[in-house]
């Protein structure tokens, strides 16, 4: 396990480039994200250790990271003073463009992975998403609907224009960008959604994380009950990612310390709990490029790279 210190720095969210497998980004915030300012971390994993690359300080919590589909060097994050921050690691001196149009703290941020479509949605506790042209600086539509805060905004992966919110209202909404309506509303649970991401091999797929330790996986052709309902962490899911290279096997973490890896087609779900970090786990993510390996980060001021044993085991098994 790989691993690297950023002192008086609590992690939000990480995230591996598309572009160059060794290369991820960590956002992160001062005194646990509650006051001070935020810090942005662009870092290089190599053989034995990870190797801090460049890093880009802004004067609030930084919440989440999103890297560029187009261009290897730009970056996206969301911040405590309601902006989206657009950085570019060849130049050293801060953001080349600020993006204001929220009212309050922005949690999520996400650049769609559709070729031509140069858009970033970003989800903050004024209630809304917004969808913005990077190109342009400037938002194309605000989408409105929820009635709490929303901590997850996430692209498909398969139908352009169309994206997924989480909220603290309990719902997981379906968008289409085009018409600016939400076309899915679904009741996901009894509490409030930290998260949520789609399945990379299925279009109907996607799973929610919430504060009452559960995840469920949905099937947006029949959403009166989850396809499965996924029980074991003791505290609040903070962030959940479906595999790039399984389609039933995803990861979660939470305010309970741990990472936990499932696979809802099998019995027992729960394939492995990790321990290893010593405060909230709030980042994770799989690295597109090297199969099964997993990145997270903490509030214990520490960024993790490791290939989980649990998953190793798995390409060894029939699908």
């Amino acid at each position: 396990m790989k691993r690297f210190r950023c002192p008086a720095r609590h992690g939000y969210a990480v995230e591996v480039s598309p572009f160059l497998p060794d290369r991820l980004a960590c956002a992160t915030a001062q005194y646990y994200g509650i006051a001070g300012c935020g810090t942005l971390l662009v870092l290089e994993q190599r053989e034995a250790d990870i190797l801090l690359l460049r890093s880009f300080d802004w004067n609030d919590g930084l919440f989440d990271v999103t890297w560029s589909e187009s261009n290897e060097h730009v970056l996206v994050t969301g911040g405590g003073d309601g902006s989206l921050q657009i950085w570019d690691t060849a130049n050293p001196n801060g953001p080349i463009q600020v993006l204001k149009e929220h009212t309050q703290e922005v949690y999520a941020v996400d650049w769609s992975q559709t070729r031509g479509e140069n858009l970033v949605v970003s989800g903050s506790w004024d209630h809304t998403a917004k969808v913005w042209d990077v190109e342009r600086c400037q938002s194309v539509c605000t989408l409105q609907g929820h009635e709490g805060v929303l901590y997850s905004t996430i692209w498909s992966p398969h139908i352009p224009s169309c994206l997924a919110s989480a909220s603290g209202d309990g719902t997981l909404r379906v968008w289409d960008v085009k018409t600016g309506l939400c076309r899915l509303a679904i009741p996901a649970h009894k509490a409030e959604i930290l998260s949520c991401d789609w399945c990379k091999y299925d279009q109907n797929i996607l799973v929610t994380g919430a504060v009452d330790c559960s995840l469920c996986v949905w099937d947006l052709r029949s959403v009166r009950q989850p396809l499965a309902q996924m029980l074991s962490h003791t505290y609040a899911i903070r962030r959940v990612k479906f595999s790039p290279f399984y389609k039933t096997v995803l990861a979660s973490c939470s305010y309970d310390f741990t990472v936990r890896f499932w696979d809802y087609s099998r019995s027992p779900m729960l394939l492995d709990t990790l321990e290893h970090h010593s405060e909230f786990v709030c980042g994770l993510d799989f690295n597109l490029h090297i199969p099964n390996q997993v990145v997270d980060c903490s509030w214990d001021e520490t960024i993790k790279i490791y290939t989980p044993p649990c998953l190793a085991a798995l390409q060894e098994l029939p699908s």
